[in-house]
């Protein structure tokens, strides 16, 4: 996912909320969230153990984030410890893989700072996890992350060797491009010690129980076969890994089970949308307005509205709103037409309602906690069901009717 990086965000004023303690509400008193201007009450009803929220701040590497903090909930389901994955090491790793791509396909790759749920766990099956003390990956005078010139310079190494003006690739040009990863994230950790114990980062993941095996990446639209894997085809699939494709209720149906049975599910989500107000902490999806100045045609994609077609167009949203009927032929269109585009992930970990009882998907961003809800947005069931790209979850958490179909 290419994630969207809003300055705005990151520096809004907007007072944080507070530490909280996330986790089932006892069903006698449960937590209700203080509703304030945003209109919205929003009552937790199941919200499963998390790690902390963490901040990428100026860096496309919400996929690394969110699959990480998605690995760490794991282990805490399992009953391990709470750990703090290092982002910055699976970052590297896949740097380094996706520039050999780069040059073997000349260039007809995706090379960014994006990426997706499955280069997380290629990461793990090939390389291991390193926990954060080991490699925080600010080795360039930065308190926070920061990649915007690592990028800019790894892109132009690559796009000078790939003009191969001797014909012929030296043996120089990988390490010099790792040499630039050492330069900005640090030399790759071989061995660290964590807790008064040596490990590489394959037995640390071995000892932390990580597994890549037990994740399986879903998606769900009609230009494939359902019950079939496919490769999504959105720029930041450089690994060209495959998804299990299912119908929008079924797919929907693995979260639910999912967050029944205690497991987070990792999302990866559109979030340019009118609707989506992370400053306010909620994502809905309006059911369009229609007017005369717009000849009666429902619009929905708000990037691509006038200022005055967004006054027109949309709900002034104070608070819970009539929402769209979403259909599986509504996802395939939205996606087709680039209306639905792939913009970032984040870690689905819970459910909750309003104060007229629609239901919504707790969410942890890594957008830092300087937000109404420290870090955490409700999702609407119709945002869910229209603007999600695909979800990464362990294989225990599929309903077994459905896995039957995918034969996992």
């Amino acid at each position: 996912m290419k994630n969207l990086i809003f300055s705005s965000l990151l520096l809004m004023a907007l007072p944080a909320m507070g530490a909280e303690t996330y986790m089932e509400a006892p069903a006698s008193a449960p937590e209700i969230v203080v509703p304030d201007s945003t209109g919205f009450k929003f009552t937790d009803i199941k919200v499963l153990p998390t790690t902390p929220v963490k901040d990428q701040n100026k860096s496309g590497t919400c996929w690394s984030f969110s699959g990480n903090s998605f690995l760490e909930e794991d282990v805490l389901r399992k009953g391990g410890p709470e750990l703090d994955i290092a982002e910055m090491y699976t970052v590297r790793q896949c740097y380094i893989d996706k520039a050999k791509k780069y040059i073997q396909t000349q260039g007809n790759i995706n090379f960014a700072q994006g990426g997706g749920f499955p280069d997380v766990v290629y990461v793990v099956k090939n390389y291991g996890v390193v926990p954060e003390e080991a490699y925080p990956g600010l080795n360039y005078g930065e308190k926070k992350h920061s990649h915007y010139e690592m990028a800019d310079a790894l892109k132009a190494y690559l796009d000078a060797v790939m003009k191969n003006p001797n014909k012929k690739l030296s043996t120089a040009w990988l390490p010099g491009f790792i040499g630039i990863l050492d330069a900005y994230l640090g030399p790759e950790p071989t061995s660290f010690t964590y807790n008064g114990k040596t490990y590489t980062p394959r037995s640390f993941a071995d000892e932390m129980g990580i597994n890549a095996g037990d994740y399986v990446s879903v998606t769900s639209f009609t230009h494939h076969p359902f019950y079939e894997p496919f490769a999504l085809e959105i720029a930041d699939n450089w690994l060209w890994e495959k998804s299990q494709n299912v119908p929008m209720e079924e797919m929907k149906e693995i979260v639910d089970n999912a967050i029944d049975k205690g497991y987070t599910i990792a999302w990866a989500a559109d979030v340019s949308e009118g609707g989506f107000k992370w400053r306010n902490g909620y994502a809905v999806n309006p059911e369009p307005k229609t007017g005369d100045d717009l000849q009666g045609t429902e619009l929905s994609r708000w990037v691509q509205l006038s200022d005055k077609d967004r006054e027109d167009a949309t709900y002034d949203i104070k608070g819970p709103v009539k929402e769209k009927t979403v259909t599986q032929d509504m996802r395939q269109k939205t996606f087709e037409n680039f209306e639905t585009t792939d913009d970032h992930g984040m870690v689905i970990v819970g459910v909750a309602k309003d104060q007229e009882g629609n239901r919504y998907y707790k969410v942890k961003n890594s957008w830092d906690t300087n937000q109404l809800y420290g870090g955490y947005l409700y999702v609407s069931e119709p945002y869910f069901l229209e603007k999600t790209i695909s979800i990464m979850v362990n294989k225990e958490a599929i309903p077994g009717k459905i896995a039957k179909k995918l034969t996992l």
